[in-house]
């Protein structure tokens, strides 16, 4: 009895860690980029109740005498399926159709990665710079901040091809390459990368190292829209049903831990 109570309480904690992740996949289905998470389980370990199970002549029993410990959380696996491409109207909102991930560069200089594209025309000295909504600035393919010199260029006629690349109308009205691309990175395992607030990663060990679009040719590039911005994987019907059931697992453990504790109240009770 006292293995069930145990077994009990870690199953309404793993069932606790998925209710949070549920709850956070919840609170982020407007959140442009996100990618939500599922949670993975695993049993802990088995008890041999009998180190040789054999019958009444002796012969070894086709199965062993094993009882489960309980369950735990193995992991929290982020799922990179393409978000819903949303328009927006705001040409700085970009959408990535894709494998690939911004570039940010954060005030301490380290390098984030991001699939939000909710950018905007920073004032900078002499010039804008394309930023995050936090302020921080996208970076171009040559791993420099995006900036354009307003005594060059006039901000409003600047457009951008599905690649991310940078066009300004030349004296004939044509639009011209700049120069300046918008640098997106690959990982070989993204569900590695840690998580941060502001929908910012950053590269672990378990991602692997970033592999740049622009200079790696095995890769499929991937194309920037601007005007649209990709909305949350989160498919709210899923998860209304993974709440249920959390729910339910949850309640069930609850009354595996009262039946212990009732039936060693009736073992405690007993009288010779």
């Amino acid at each position: 009895m006292m293995r069930s109570l145990w077994t009990g309480a870690s199953g309404m904690i793993s069932q606790q860690v998925s209710l949070d992740n549920i709850a956070n996949n919840l609170s982020n289905v407007n959140t442009a980029g996100y990618k939500k998470q599922t949670t993975e389980f695993s049993s802990l370990l088995y008890q041999k109740l009998q180190r040789k199970t054999t019958d009444h002549n002796m012969d070894p029993k086709p199965v062993i005498a094993q009882v489960g410990s309980g369950v735990r959380v193995s992991g929290l696996s982020s799922v990179y399926t393409q978000g819903q491409m949303l328009e927006t109207g705001n040409k700085y909102d970009m959408c990535i159709s894709g494998e690939g991930f911004y570039r940010v560069q954060m005030s301490d200089g380290t390098i984030a990665y991001t699939r939000n594209g909710a950018f905007q025309m920073a004032i900078s000295e002499g010039g804008v710079t394309l930023a995050t909504n936090e302020g921080f600035p996208v970076l171009d393919t040559n791993g420099a901040p995006v900036y354009f010199n307003t005594d060059e260029y006039d901000v409003s006629q600047l457009k951008m091809d599905d690649y991310g690349n940078f066009m300004y109308p030349d004296e004939t009205g044509v639009a011209q390459y700049v120069g300046v691309q918008i640098g997106l990175a690959q990982f070989n395992n993204p569900s590695g990368l840690d998580k941060i607030s502001g929908s910012l990663l950053l590269e672990s060990e378990n991602s692997g190292t970033p592999r740049l679009e622009a200079e790696d040719g095995l890769l499929r590039t991937s194309k920037v829209i601007s005007g649209y911005l990709e909305g949350s994987n989160v498919q709210t019907v899923d998860e209304i049903v993974n709440l249920i059931v959390t729910q339910r697992a949850y309640e069930m453990n609850s009354k595996v831990i009262t039946a212990s504790d009732e039936m060693m109240q009736q073992a405690n009770n007993l009288r010779s």
